[in-house]
């Protein structure tokens, strides 16, 4: 029985599908039911959930109880992204970043842990990024929020272990999805005007040559299937294009010599 949050599209909608070919009862949460046609084709279950209200959460994890009396597995997949100079961004925007991106999920956890504590199982999957670990320039809000994601993933695992309840998380790479199609847009709202134009034009024009060499979101759908069918999952899945390779680049190099590098790749 799985749980998959932001199932309408992207990394979500390649999970669902790829559990429900497993043989998995799923249930896909999103605001846009209506791009959820195939997953309800396919076997699956919509369900409207939009991750801000609170409301929505609750009634999500109820009906999946209501009418299975148990969650074996959540995906905490949904999540925003926001561009900008951190000096530029209003903060009411990076509070709405961590309402989805850290908050949502933290309490779809405490809402599916009764259950699976009271079975002895189950499979927490926090879909957070390379920007779990990595930093960029002008996405300081997004990498703040999947930091924090993971450190609480971290802390949650040990927590939870003795229950039986695993904890991964899973660190993508670079994806084709639609989750950056507005960063162009964001960049020059923000920070287009003032100090920090030059670099956020510069990415700005980037973004818009899309994400050509990216991986299909399917790889990643394969290493949450590979985690939740495993005996003993992984704590980490790093996949898709350049996931690795940047990862280890970050690990190994000064702190200023990643910064020279990142500053480099966007001018």
């Amino acid at each position: 029985m799985c749980l998959v949050t932001g199932a309408s599209a992207g990394i979500g909608r390649a999970t669902a599908l790829e559990l429900l070919r497993a043989g998995h009862v799923v249930y896909g949460a999103a605001r846009r039911v209506s791009k959820m046609d195939e997953l309800a084709d396919a076997g699956g279950h919509a369900l409207a959930m939009d991750a801000r209200r609170e409301a929505d959460l609750d009634r999500a994890v109820r009906t999946v109880l209501d009418e299975h009396g148990r969650i074996d597995v959540l995906v905490n997949n949904a999540g925003t992204v926001l561009h900008g100079a951190a000096e530029d961004v209003p903060l009411a925007a990076a509070r709405d970043q961590f309402e989805v991106n850290v908050f949502a999920p933290a309490r779809l956890v405490q809402l599916v842990l009764p259950s699976m504590r009271a079975q002895g199982s189950g499979v927490i999957v926090n879909v957070s990024s390379i920007g779990g670990e990595i930093s960029l320039p002008l996405g300081s809000w997004y990498y703040a929020s999947k930091h924090a994601l993971e450190a609480y993933s971290d802390t949650l695992r040990m927590e939870v272990r003795p229950f039986g309840i695993d904890v991964v998380i899973v660190q993508p790479g670079i994806i084709k999805t639609e989750f950056e199609d507005r960063t162009a847009a964001q960049l020059r709202e923000y920070s287009g005007q003032g100090a920090y134009r030059e670099m956020a034009e510069a990415m700005a024009r980037r973004g818009e040559t899309g994400l050509a060499d990216g991986s299909d979101p399917a790889v990643v759908a394969q290493a949450i299937r590979e985690a939740v069918e495993a005996e003993h999952p992984r704590t980490r899945y790093a996949v898709g294009w350049l996931a690795d390779k940047l990862l280890e680049l970050n690990r190994s190099l000064p702190d200023r010599e990643f910064d020279d590098l990142a500053t480099r790749s966007i001018s």
